[in-house]
């Protein structure tokens, strides 16, 4: 039934979301209250806290996402292509649904409308298994998107929420191949372990960010230390976060003072190789765990590089292959980084918090793939399509 709805109903469901969803906000925010009350008493991080939390804000942003969603072009039935075969059979490739997606999430009550706006548009079912963590939260939202539907005529069941957050739930969710035609499991390495290890259903990686920013020689410092500084700090526990600062040796004796300054008075702990702790001894020196690690958190580790070709083989042999920047003068110097950065998303002289659905005019993501099938980076509408072949023909049979 929803593969089929036609673009004018699936606009006027979204906007009655939206509109819900406003409606209850005050439901919304004290369900998450209590589920904030709960975290804080289990002792989870003020990271997560922050990811967890919700206001008047970050509702009606949700809400406005889904009136973005509702104003994008349907994908649903669109022509990526077409050509006349030599038998003049007239053929043409055209974007149908996924069917059934399913996304296991962790902390992020935003994702409950997120997703189920981004599915139902683009004619899927959306199965949401969130966390323990957010239980109360996810079922007022997801409560107000059910109430849309339910009063257009139509299955409030297209958007599902799992009341059972145990791994047991989980892991059948995870192999119920004969229901869900896509996972994208939103969460820690845990659950991204956990995905790779049991799932037999098809899945797409929503994995970490250990995102760097590239400080070149040619870089503007000041630009370069408002970007690192908003990479960082700006939500440090989300996976758009910049976690480490690769910094040419040319222009290390006078960048790091200043952004080290502008990280430490915002409670950033720093860690450095042993080239950044010779220009700032108070940094902590870092390890080889650090490297790779995404912190989610208020850390961050340096390293100092002699070469372009350093920075990108460092960057390289650490990246997750989420978002990397480079801030830099010097254009073929962002050619390269752009052609030799192998990362959904490559950056210059931006921020890496821009790597989000939203920002780019997706109305809202399922997620951020850092793998390359069957989409890479943020996941909009047309990655929760598919394509089919269809053929017109005028009686012709193949001899």
């Amino acid at each position: 039934m929803l593969a089929t709805l036609d673009p004018a109903t699936k606009t006027d469901v979204l906007a009655a979301m939206a509109t819900e969803l406003e409606a209850r906000v005050d439901r919304i925010l004290s369900a998450n209250a209590a589920d904030m009350d709960d975290a804080r008493a289990q002792g989870v991080s003020g990271a997560l806290l922050d990811r967890l939390a919700l206001n008047p804000e970050r509702v009606a942003a949700f809400a406005n996402g889904l009136r973005t969603v509702a104003a994008l072009p349907d994908p649903v039935g669109s022509l990526t292509g077409g050509w006349v075969l030599v038998n003049g059979i007239r053929l043409q490739r055209m974007r149908v649904p996924l069917g059934v997606v399913a996304i296991i999430y962790e902390a992020r009550p935003n994702v409950t409308a997120d997703a189920a706006g981004l599915c139902f548009k683009s004619g899927n079912a959306a199965v949401l298994r969130g966390s323990s963590y957010t239980l109360r939260s996810n079922n007022a939202i997801a409560d107000a998107l059910r109430a849309a539907l339910g009063r257009h005529g139509l299955p409030e069941d297209a958007v599902q929420l799992m009341q059972d957050t145990s791994r047991e739930a989980a892991t059948a969710l995870m192999q119920a191949k004969e229901w869900i035609d896509l996972l994208v499991p939103r969460g820690g390495p845990g659950l991204i372990a956990a995905v790779e290890e049991q799932a037999t259903v098809p899945f797409v990686i929503d994995g970490a960010g250990n995102c760097h920013v590239y400080v070149d020689a040619s870089a503007d410092l000041a630009m370069a230390v408002d970007i690192a500084f908003n990479a960082k700090t700006h939500r440090p526990g989300v996976c758009n976060a910049a976690e480490k600062l690769v910094v040419h040796s040319d222009v290390a004796d006078e960048f790091l003072p200043l952004i080290a300054r502008r990280l430490w008075d915002s409670g950033v702990e720093l860690r450095g190789d042993a080239a950044a702790r010779a220009i700032l001894p108070d940094l902590v020196a870092a390890t080889d765990e650090d490297w790779p690690t995404e912190y989610l958190d208020l850390k961050m580790a340096i390293k100092v590089v002699a070469s372009f070709d350093e920075a990108v083989g460092h960057i390289r042999k650490f990246s997750s292959g989420h978002t990397e920047a480079i801030v830099t003068a010097n254009l073929g110097a962002a050619e390269r980084f752009v052609r030799e950065t192998d990362s959904a998303v490559v950056m210059v002289n931006a921020s890496t918090r821009f790597t989000d659905g939203e920002e780019f005019g997706f109305g809202a993501e399922i997620g951020i793939s850092t793998q390359k099938l069957h989409v890479r980076g943020p996941m909009g509408l047309e990655a929760l399509t598919t394509e089919k072949y269809v053929l017109y023909g005028e009686g012709q049979i193949r001899s």
